[in-house]
């Protein structure tokens, strides 16, 4: 099948940048990203790129080359579905928050919505790709819902999970690793999974894209983020075993890291990972293991987020018990908001739940963050429903540079690597501070040395 025009249902981290890579690898191919959110399709055709909602490094200038020659944004979701020939289901599968499988399992209702649209619209053959992280089975599922709606149209459901880590995405899909295709081992199945590697072929050599039965596909996905979260959460524990003796956990980490077998990559410490996959996608696997009662297959993997848990949750009490016991009233400055540098997303960002923890002992944040606004840090703190709008609104605070942030603070709490942070003034921020001036260093990107020689009191995760 020559495919001649691409759908992707959802213009997020995902859906947007994919998209737009697709569009300028494969300029012959029309690709439409659409959404029901109209705010959101607004942004992505606005003018200004800096106002694109999503920040990815490298994005805004294939935005500028592609968008309006072959790269399209709409709301219109019915049309954009009859013209393709491919679909992409890119839209958000978060935890559930409600009855069966509460706090564990995917929440599929937006697929589900997704399918019963794509049946109701389509009046041709389609080769529809799940893209969101997904559990196992869910292409069955959306496949049972398009045969039994549709009006007489062929389906062909594949499997291809995106491996993007925020900040790098870009980087990610144009030097990808491989490329994981599942779909069904029947000719046309076959066929459809030749369709969508003949489009990644555009760019990427044959050998780098795998193509698997569905379920392999699907659960291949889950497992390698568990094991890459598992990594984070296995060199944290040890970061708490180093700050009790005088060992440090970055010559740990690199002396392990030199090992062949291990290798250095996700063995940074820090005061724990975030972002969109790791929990949720632990959590969907902790899920599946207990549906088929493999209790202790699931204990083993919840511990990964528990320990990810403890993390947050004892840098949050180290800066309370170093500034005498109590934050009530001081104003801790924080050095970002998003779960990594380079990127915009702040889903299950450490700083949440770091500034939930000091807030609820009634200290004032101030927080810069060069991407992330105040609008989303106070959605995020909603969220958890700790406590009131109007509370969270009132001690959290968001300035415009680092060095309004750290303006008679008491303590700055480094919670997302921004290259920036290591090529600050410290001496002019010292001299703005409260004294004695404390830094909490939860991403280890600073000289702790020079900081100390200033006159600062520095904590860096993972060091005594």
């Amino acid at each position: 099948m020559n495919v001649k025009s691409i759908c992707c249902i959802g213009a997020g981290y995902v859906g947007g940048p994919t998209m737009t890579v697709i569009a300028n690898k494969c300029p012959e191919i029309k690709v439409e990203v659409v959404d029901i959110n109209p705010t959101r399709i607004a942004q992505w055709n606005d003018e200004d790129l800096d106002n694109l909602p999503v920040y990815e490094p490298g994005l805004a200038e294939l935005i500028a080359e592609t968008r309006g020659r072959n790269l399209f944004f709409s709301t219109d979701v019915d049309r954009a579905i009859q013209e393709a020939d491919m679909i992409f289901i890119s839209v958000n599968t978060p935890t559930k928050t409600y009855g069966k499988g509460k706090g564990q399992a995917a929440d599929l209702k937006y697929i589900e919505l997704c399918a019963r649209s794509i049946a109701k619209a389509a009046t041709s053959d389609k080769i529809v790709v799940e893209k969101s992280t997904l559990p196992v089975r869910t292409a069955a599922a959306i496949k049972n819902i398009l045969d039994n709606t549709s009006s007489g149209v062929q389906f062909e459901i594949l499997s291809n999970p995106e491996f993007l880590a925020e900040g790098t995405a870009i980087t990610d899909l144009v030097e990808a690793d491989r490329i994981l295709i599942g779909g069904d081992e029947t000719p046309s199945g076959i066929a459809a999974r030749n369709a969508l590697s003949a489009i990644y072929e555009h760019w990427l050599p044959k050998e780098k894209i795998l193509q698997t039965n569905v379920w392999s596909s699907e659960l291949s996905k889950l497992v390698a983020n568990a094991f890459l979260a598992q990594r984070v959460s296995s060199i944290n524990a040890i970061s708490a075993l180093c700050e009790k003796t005088d060992a440090d956990v970055d010559e740990v980490a690199k002396a392990i890291g030199l090992d062949s077998r291990i290798g250095p990559k996700f063995l940074k410490a820090s005061v724990g990972f975030g972002g969109s996959c790791f929990q949720k996608d632990i959590l969907n696997l902790v899920y599946i293991a207990k549906s088929y009662g493999l209790q202790e297959v699931a204990d083993y993997w919840e511990q990964v987020i528990l320990l990810n848990d403890y993390q947050k949750k004892r840098f949050a009490e180290h800066i309370i018990s170093t500034l005498y016991n109590t934050v009530s009233g001081k104003k801790i400055a924080f050095y970002g908001w998003a779960f990594k540098k380079d990127t915009n997303d702040t889903r299950e960002a450490a700083a949440i739940y770091v500034a939930d923890a000091l807030i609820e002992e009634h200290a004032h944040i101030t927080v810069y963050d060069p991407k992330v606004k105040k609008e989303q840090m106070l959605a995020d703190l909603n969220y958890l429903g700790t406590r009131s709008a109007e509370e969270n609104e009132k001690y959290l605070s968001v300035v415009n540079s680092a060095y309004e942030a750290s303006q008679d603070a008491h303590a700055i709490a480094v919670l997302t690597e921004w290259d920036e942070f290591v090529d600050l003034n410290w001496s002019d921020i010292y001299q703005a501070m409260m004294k004695p001036a404390f830094v909490f260093d939860g991403r280890r990107i600073l000289d702790d040395q020079q900081l100390n020689s200033i006159g600062f009191k520095v904590y860096k995760i993972g060091q005594s």
